[in-house]
């Protein structure tokens, strides 16, 4: 029994952790000769206490794995700190970077309920709570534009790539360069969210800064500023559209919405509860990284493989509909590239929830790779003395995903072993 404990702690609170059988064998080589020598260390899965390696299963989603989603949430937090404040990896300078806070909202698909920041009645006649269940639901049904809710979602990722390349055309506009001159000056970097209102559509939540040419390693030009970049935020944003697919003779074309907000990122040193800090930006960022549409718009948090599973399903009568819709279009041929039967329950959004630029900051798998280094210098066998190397021989094979009733009630009465509870690397 303790020693399946020490096990079931080293997962961090997991509640579905992939079951692994295999092997691992570790040996110390002489480079010299090539001979084999002593055994460093053996790892067998069939004599742990479970029966199997039991390994993370490293689900972003709170609702499937809250503890690997809080790790998820962590590191994400430390991205987006990065890029903002300097440091794994980031230069200290580009926190006196232009940097922007965007969000970029969908367009409207009909009337739904809302709540007022003016205080004034829904189009209902009533003032709704904010955890009123009809909110985001639209106020007739009947005469909602599901087909086009869903396809916005499903072209979402592409107006985006949009955006970023009239984004860059638009900077270079403003600072008298040509499009291929502008990389040579100076370079955008981003770092992007997506989350789901509560309708169903989403929309993106974006760091955007300006840096030098090779990125937050060099200084931006003298011209570059936080207003030119928002003033070239909204005129990318007006011109960005993506053509979609001619329905029953409907044509289709998406653009944002009406609604987007551009704010400056000051540091820390301007906190007086008015300014919008670093801190606040990473940790708005990194809340909704953890959140998918079941969050929000109380749909599914999984694939379904039938239509018929939405009988069973307790999900709102709005969802259900986007994704009936989801699951209708899917079986057009002219629109199987969009795979929206396969992400129906992600009412029809196929993208990465967080995406960034590649000169932003550090990425997710430096931060997974270092804290993986980290756990394996805690249990790591004897340092090769010179001339030697280490030989692994290694088999895993699937067997498996989650915990037995025994392990699951074990491992509720534990606290997450230390180290291992998600906190980021320092």
């Amino acid at each position: 029994m303790p020693a399946l404990a020490r096990q079931l702690a080293g997962l961090g609170g997991c509640t579905n952790p992939v079951r692994l059988d295999g092997h691992r064998t570790e040996y110390d080589i002489d480079t010299r000769t090539g001979e084999i020598g002593n055994l460093l260390h053996r790892l067998d899965s069939a004599t742990l206490p479970a029966g199997h390696l039991l390994v993370r299963c490293n689900n972003r989603r709170a609702t499937r794995c809250a503890a690997c989603a809080e790790v998820y949430r962590r590191d994400t937090f430390q991205l987006i700190t990065a890029g903002l404040r300097g440091g794994k990896g980031t230069p200290d300078q580009v926190a006196t970077h232009p940097r922007v806070f965007a969000t970029f909202t969908a367009p409207g698909f009909g009337p739904v309920h809302n709540r007022r920041t003016d205080g004034r009645a829904c189009r209902c006649g009533l003032r709704h709570d904010q955890e009123d269940a009809v909110l985001g639901t639209p106020l007739d049904p009947d005469t909602y534009d599901y087909e086009a809710a869903v396809l916005w979602n499903a072209h979402a990722g592409a107006l985006w790539r949009r955006f970023s390349i009239y984004l860059r055309r638009e900077v270079a506009k403003r600072a008298g360069l040509t499009q291929r001159t502008f990389r040579d000056h100076a370079r955008v970097s981003f770092a992007k969210v997506a989350e789901y209102q509560k309708r169903g559509a989403v929309h993106f939540h974006a760091v955007i800064r300006l840096d030098g040419p090779e990125g937050g390693d060099t200084p931006p030009p003298a011209w570059a500023t936080a207003e030119l970049l928002t003033d070239a935020i909204r005129a990318a944003v007006t011109a960005s559209r993506v053509e979609g697919p001619v329905i029953d003779g409907r044509a289709h074309s998406f653009t944002f919405g009406r609604q987007l907000d551009v704010r400056p990122i000051r540091s820390a040193d301007f906190d007086d509860g008015q300014e919008l800090t670093e801190r606040a930006v990473a940790a708005y960022i990194a809340k909704y990284a953890t959140k998918g549409a079941e969050t929000t718009t109380g749909t599914l948090d999984r694939p379904i493989r039938f239509l018929a599973e939405l009988a069973q399903a307790r999900i709102s009568d709005h969802a259900r509909r986007l994704i009936r819709t989801a699951w209708t279009l899917g079986a057009r041929k002219d629109l199987e590239h969009l795979r929206l039967r396969a992400w129906a329950h992600m009412l029809g959004f196929r993208g990465h929830f967080s995406t960034k630029s590649r000169r932003y900051s550090t990425t997710l798998g430096a931060l997974r790779t270092a804290r993986a280094d980290w756990r394996r210098a805690q249990t790591a066998p004897p340092v090769p003395q010179a001339g030697e190397t280490t030989l692994v021989l290694a088999h895993w094979v699937f067997a498996g995903t989650g915990l037995s009733a025994a392990e699951t009630w074990l491992a509720a009465t534990l606290e997450p072993a230390p180290g291992t509870e998600g906190e980021p690397t320092a």
